[in-house]
């Protein structure tokens, strides 16, 4: 799940390079429900040097609350701005022109602010484009990896567009990032295994807005996480995962179950069909059904990694003190 990098994607971040120089702004579209994890560190790499308009997407399916907090968070950032809009809303479009020229700052008379708009797959980039350009230009929809090249338009408010297509990284190393991605359906359902991302998305839910779940599916607890009393005896190869329902505190599979066995997922013999659960879970997250909510907060971005002092490999050849 956690390695798919499609080839058109390579060939996106080159053309992102290439055009890059010419650009006096860059608007990062980011979905409003994940701030942080919808932001490509990647992109942020390559434009670290840029002015940026964040817009927090999708508005209308976010936590309002936490949607301030995000808002406040970017704009305490240097060069940069973020406006959080639904992006079939025409009045709150209006305000992006603006916005690119107050981060432009002074641009010559005589042309455009050159503007390049950049996100993950399935953020509503191309919804995006068509708002602002009145019209059906860009190509839209549910899917990820739908915009598949570069495209330009002029729009209202001396402002020049660049659409990209979207871009993930080649690895997402934070886990929790990752299955977030997923539920929100920014990586490709063929890539994912369903059932495991709607157990983790199950737990954070009902961690974040448990009200919300027990009323969306008419359940009357939910059952707290225990660990597996032969975890500990376990052995794995590799470096140790993060243990996502731990961390939720909830057992994302027995909701999950409950789930399914109350929207047709009951087989002959009582046999739980969890698939069924996870795709009645994923597809009304991802439409609003459960309401306006927010996977992550500011609170949740992962500190920095410190960096190794000076000196501070261990050398094997020093001599021992005397």
């Amino acid at each position: 799940m956690l390695g798919w990098y499609p080839g058109h994607m390579h060939k996106a971040r080159r053309q992102i390079t290439e055009a890059l120089p010419e650009i006096d702004v860059v608007i990062e579209v980011l979905d409003a429900r994940l701030p942080y994890s919808s932001a490509n560190p990647m992109l942020a790499e390559l434009t670290r040097h840029k002015p940026v308009l964040k817009i927090l997407s999708r508005a209308d399916l976010a936590d309002p609350e936490r949607t301030r907090e995000w808002v406040a968070f970017f704009d305490a950032q240097p060069d940069t701005r973020a406006l959080a809009i639904t992006t079939t809303n025409a009045r709150e479009l209006k305000r992006i022109p603006a916005l690119c020229h107050e981060l432009a700052g002074q641009v010559r008379a005589d042309r455009d602010v050159r503007v390049m708009v950049m996100g993950i797959p399935n953020v509503g980039k191309s919804t995006l484009i068509n708002g602002l350009a009145g019209k059906a230009i860009a190509r839209t929809g549910n899917e990820p990896a739908v915009t598949k090249r570069q495209q330009k338009v002029r729009i209202g408010g001396r402002v020049a567009l660049t659409d990209t297509p979207g871009v993930l990284w080649p690895k997402i190393e934070d886990q929790a990032s990752a299955y977030r991605l997923a539920a929100s359906g920014a990586i490709r359902d063929t890539a994912i295994d369903y059932v495991d991302v709607a157990v983790v998305a199950a737990a954070e839910l009902a961690r974040r807005y448990p009200e919300a779940l027990k009323a969306r599916y008419k359940l009357k607890a939910l059952p707290p996480y225990a660990p597996h009393p032969e975890a500990e005896r376990v052995e794995a190869d590799g470096p140790a995962r993060v243990d996502l329902l731990a961390v939720a505190g909830f057992d994302g599979h027995a909701i999950l179950a409950e789930i399914a066995g109350r929207r047709g997922g009951l087989r002959p013999g009582g046999e739980v069909d969890l698939h069924r659960g996870a795709e009645v879970l994923l597809h009304e997250l991802r439409d609003g059904k459960l309401g306006r909510l927010t996977l992550e907060t500011p609170a949740d971005i992962p500190a920095a990694p410190t960096a190794e002092p000076d000196g501070a490999e261990d050398d094997g050849d020093a001599a021992p003190d005397a």
